[in-house]
């Protein structure tokens, strides 16, 4: 015969021990201990997030969402120039030179990032060409997309250049008063490394993280093998798994720039939304997708957009400079094929 007892009188001593003896008996129950993979996604900067990680069973995943949404709301309410109310429409619709504005740590440190690319690719990446953007017609303003004349090119160039704006510790000012900054091509980077470093403090040791076709990888894949992935064929309307070339990738960041789905044809000529800062025009120069390796994916956003502007020996000429840093360059051609693929001394082979 069994007694169920209303209560059990327990000492503070004998708590403990059963406590941790409970925790042992959990972690060798079967399946306790394995790590299994699991897949969140969700919305953020225009796009969809992606993240595979592995973890065992008492994982506190809601807690791991909260923290990665929390953060991605930060970045959107920093850098988002569709938001009025971010810090960086706050800082364009001001006209005021010299004028103080303090910014958070998140928008601080994508600037001095910002900074370091413009001064290291010589103008090649610049976040202030928003004007030309948008007069060509691929910002998010009413403009057509269409060849705007040379006079408007002109007249935008005059306040094109990350050297009109100041920055300091958590401080940024105005040099011309028409200067405007978008970081769009360094903002999923930056969000892919926030996520990243929040899988970090969660103790997640394996997972990749994917926004917008940049990625992280950390660790493996659950059976062990390197993670991979694929640098998208850079055709016309290409699918999104139609792979150019695969490879592996762990403890690196991977960004791919490239010029083949946001454009416009005037006649036979066809004008990408990549625009070369000091030109004012499209990139005309063959190269149609960059792929750029780097310790964090900031730095390999940015510098993919850079390498689009530079022509192909140039750009192997820096990146074979850079530490830890490695790229892979497609440019058009008229063979069958249609494409010849270049690329850094240390970039993994298949």
């Amino acid at each position: 015969m069994f007694h169920f007892l209303d209560k059990i009188t327990i000492s503070p001593v004998k708590y403990c021990l059963l406590s941790q003896l409970m925790l042992v008996f959990l972690l060798f129950l079967p399946g306790c201990k394995d790590q299994q993979e699991y897949l969140l996604t969700g919305k953020t900067m225009g796009t969809i997030y992606h993240i595979k990680y592995h973890a065992g069973v008492l994982f506190d995943h809601q807690a791991l969402r909260t923290a990665i949404e929390e953060k991605l709301k930060m970045i959107n309410q920093s850098m988002s120039t569709f938001d009025p109310t971010s810090e960086i429409s706050v800082f364009n619709k001001t006209s005021q030179t010299q004028k103080a504005m303090s910014i958070s740590d998140e928008f601080y440190q994508v600037l001095m990032q910002a900074n370091a690319l413009y001064q290291m690719t010589e103008g090649s990446w610049d976040g202030t060409v928003k004007p030309l953007v948008n007069l060509w017609g691929f910002g998010h303003t009413s403009h057509p997309k269409e060849k705007p004349t040379r006079q408007d090119i002109q007249k935008c160039l005059e306040s094109v250049g990350f050297h009109h704006i100041s920055i300091t510790d958590h401080v940024i000012e105005k040099k011309h008063p028409d200067v405007q900054l978008n970081l769009a091509s360094i903002a999923k980077g930056f969000g892919v490394d926030i996520v990243a470093t929040v899988l970090d403090h969660f103790a997640v040791r394996q997972y990749l993280v994917e926004i917008g076709g940049e990625v992280f990888a950390r660790g493996n894949k659950i059976n062990g093998d390197p993670w991979r992935v694929g640098i998208n064929r850079p055709k016309l309307q290409s699918a999104l798994d139609d792979v150019y070339y695969a490879l592996p990738l762990k403890d690196k960041a991977i960004a791919t720039s490239g010029d083949y789905r946001n454009y416009f044809l005037e006649g036979n000529t066809r004008y990408s939304h990549v625009i070369d800062p000091k030109t004012g025009y499209p990139v005309n120069n063959g190269v149609v997708s960059v792929s750029v390796i780097a310790n964090n994916c900031t730095f390999a956003d940015g510098l993919a957009t850079a390498l689009m502007v530079m022509d192909v020996k140039k750009a192997l000429i820096l990146v074979n400079q850079l530490p830890d840093t490695e790229c892979f360059l497609i440019k058009e051609n008229q063979s069958k094929d249609g494409f010849d693929h270049y690329y850094s001394e240390g970039f993994p082979r298949e």
